[in-house]
Order: structure tokens, then C-alpha cells, then sequence
């Protein structure tokens, strides 16, 4: 049996950490919002710029979704508003966008990357347009600079979707530090994983961040005084006690998944479509996603030898039923309708022994 990860393994290498950390709090009796979520906040953003001065604020929130939509209300996206993003992403990059009353514009993807194409969202600016999301799949990072150089030039705000992307890099820059606000998620299976729920919102703006500091926490400023209705999206401190031991070999672990990464590519580049890498860009490989016109083949294939392989995603979010209302219908982004039809997701944890690979690719190989 071959998983797509293997959270047991990585747990016995932290093990006495952990406990001892996790003891150390339960005697604290500080659960919520205390000394180990500002420290995490801290080196969050230390790891980020690489910098102990470094002017980037982080938060901790209650999830990567929470990140998303405090960011949003944060820039006061509301009804009516136009927030440019993908259809091919996970469905809360989208849903956050709906609980803000606005609206989600969707951008097709580039063939090669399968993140939003930078060269078709000026086409869809209109008056109402306030912001673009766009969201790093899979840990390949969006063409940054493009994304920004429109946005400024149309006076927009910029979310970044880092939940699959925590370490990933362009020309030595960190994801989550170009646009307005930077959302992570920390779901157990994330490069930077907790041991339930969590996230982080990361921000230059002190206007921004005193906004989430205030709408994480009932809209409160602190001794029950409410400015404005906010959220409960805080980052509780056991999370973030996990957390800081895993940051700590985060920077190793995702290097461990760019050679497995590598070692899939060299086995399969020639019977099927691997990821794309654009030069200056460190993909963080959250997942390893190949294409295939036989993908359902080599599914089933894998499935029968006992390894584990995910479809993300069966179907772009406009083709989804609770979007209907949006009134787009199959064929208008065809791009990210047929990557839907071939992508398959290999397993590529950091642990994974590098036998374990060749198996996966001898398997496929033998099957096309």
C-alpha cells in the first residue's frame, strides 16, 4: 500500500516535541490567541522575508477559508462587487468570494501551469471589478508580477491563494508577499500542516492588519468594545505549538518533496504530461499532478496495486451545482474543463522512499 502521504510517519519524528509542547500549554490553560500563536506569527513571517525586520504582519486565523474571506471583508468587498479569480482551484477559493455577496469572474487557466492565464484577465475587468484572486495550485506560484502590474494599472486589490503553496518562491520571493493580503491554509495535509483546522493572513498594510486583527475576534478591539460585526476565525494555541515544530523543518521537508517531485518527472516525462516549472519559479509541490488522457486508466490501475491516487479537481467551479446561478455552462473555459478530464494527483510526501516512486511510475508506464 502506497498513501498519498503518510501523517503517522511524519508524527513519530516530532513525537516527543509535540507531546512535551502540547503538555506545556494544556498546563498553561491558554487555549486561544496566546504566547505560542504570537510567536508563530512571528516566525511565520520571519520565514516568509527571511527577515527579523521585515515590515510583514501574519495572523493567525481558524482556517486557510478564513484567511480568504477576512481578507476580503478586510478591503470591504461587498454585494454587487466583481472579484476576479479561477475556476480550477478548491471550492473555497470561490465560496469566499460568495459570502462577501460579490461576485466571482472566472479566468481560464493556462495549459501549461493550470493557474489562472494572466493574459486573459484584463478582458474581464469591468466598472465593478475590485479585487483578483488568484490561487497558486498545487504549489506552483501564478505569474506574480503580472498579476500586479494589471492590478495596479486598474486600481485593484490582490488576495493570494498561498493554500497550497507555503514555501513556494519566485526569483527567491516567497508566495503570499506580493499582493495585498497572503491567505495559508494549515489542513493536516498542507506542506505546513496542523492537527485539526487553521491558517494565517500575512499583510504589509498596518491598515489591513489591525482590520483582520479586529474581525478574527467579533469585530473586538479587546475588553468586549465591538467597532463592527466581525468573525470567530482565531488560531487556537495547540495548532500553533505544532505548528512552530513543523516551520522549523519546513524548508527541508519541502525540499525532500522537490526531489521526489524531480524523480517522478525523470521516470515519467515521456508518457505523460508532468507538472510545469517556469524558470526562476520553486515549485513547493503540495501535489504532484500529471496529465493524462487515459487518467481514469491509470487510476484504476494504481487502485488495484494498492497505491492511492486523487483526482484534483473532477470539476472546474463553474460547472458546479451550487453555482448554477452564475450562468455559465460547459465549453465556456474549456481550458480547465479538459485538465479536469486528465489530471490525476501521484502521492509525493516528503517521507516517501524513492523505490515507493519507481513503483508508482513502472506501474504507469506499463499501463499506457
Amino acid at each position: 500500500m502506497i498513501p498519498m502521504l503518510d501523517l503517522k510517519k511524519e508524527f513519530l519524528e516530532i513525537q516527543d516535541e509535540v507531546i512535551g509542547t502540547v503538555t506545556e500549554i494544556l498546563k498553561s490553560t491558554r487555549y486561544v490567541l496566546g504566547p505560542h500563536v504570537e510567536e508563530f506569527e512571528k516566525q511565520f513571517s520571519r520565514f516568509l522575508t527571511g527577515s527579523d525586520v521585515n515590515g510583514l504582519h501574519s495572523l493567525g486565523v481558524a482556517s486557510g477559508t478564513g484567511a480568504l474571506f477576512l481578507s476580503l471583508a478586510s478591503l470591504s468587498i461587498k454585494k454587487g462587487d466583481e472579484v476576479i479569480t479561477t475556476p480550477f482551484t478548491f471550492f473555497a477559493t470561490v465560496e469566499s468570494i460568495l459570502y462577501m455577496g460579490a461576485k466571482p469572474v472566472f479566468v481560464d487557466i493556462d495549459d501549461e501551469t493550470l493557474n489562472i492565464d494572466v493574459n486573459k484577465i484584463e478582458d474581464k475587468i469591468t466598472k465593478k471589478t475590485r479585487a483578483i484572486l488568484p490561487v497558486h495550485l498545487f504549489g506552483l506560484p501564478c505569474n506574480m508580477d503580472r498579476v500586479m502590474d494589471i492590478a495596479n494599472s486598474h486600481n485593484l486589490h490582490v488576495i493570494e491563494d498561498c493554500a497550497q503553496s507555503t514555501g513556494a518562491q519566485i526569483n527567491g520571493r516567497r508566495t503570499g508577499t506580493f499582493g495585498d493580503t497572503g491567505c495559508f491554509s494549515f489542513y493536516p495535509s498542507k506542506n505546513l500542516g496542523c492537527y485539526g483546522d487553521g491558517g494565517a493572513v500575512v499583510t504589509k498594510s498596518d491598515t489591513i492588519y489591525e482590520r483582520i486583527r479586529t474581525l478574527r475576534n467579533h469585530g473586538s478591539c479587546g475588553n468586549y468594545v465591538h467597532h463592527e460585526v466581525g468573525f470567530n476565525s482565531r488560531l487556537d494555541e495547540i495548532q500553533a505549538g505544532v505548528l512552530l515544530i513543523k516551520l522549523r523543518r519546513l524548508d527541508e521537508k519541502n525540499r525532500m518533496r522537490r526531489e521526489n517531485a524531480n524523480l517522478y518527472t525523470s521516470l515519467l516525462k515521456d508518457v505523460v504530461r508532468c507538472p510545469a516549472e517556469p524558470d526562476g519559479y520553486v515549485h513547493s509541490y503540495h501535489q504532484y499532478t500529471i496529465r493524462s488522457a487515459h487518467r481514469d486508466k491509470i487510476k484504476e490501475t494504481l487502485a488495484n496495486e494498492g497505491i492511492s491516487s486523487v483526482v484534483y479537481y473532477p470539476s472546474p467551479i463553474h460547472l458546479q451545482e451550487a453555482l448554477k446561478g452564475q450562468g455559465l455552462k460547459r465549453g465556456d473555459l474549456p481550458v480547465s474543463e479538459q485538465a479536469a478530464s486528465e489530471v490525476l494527483s501521484l502521492p509525493v510526501y516528503p517521507e516517501m522512499p524513492a523505490e515507493s516512486i519507481r513503483k508508482v511510475a513502472d506501474i504507469i508506464q506499463s499501463c499506457l
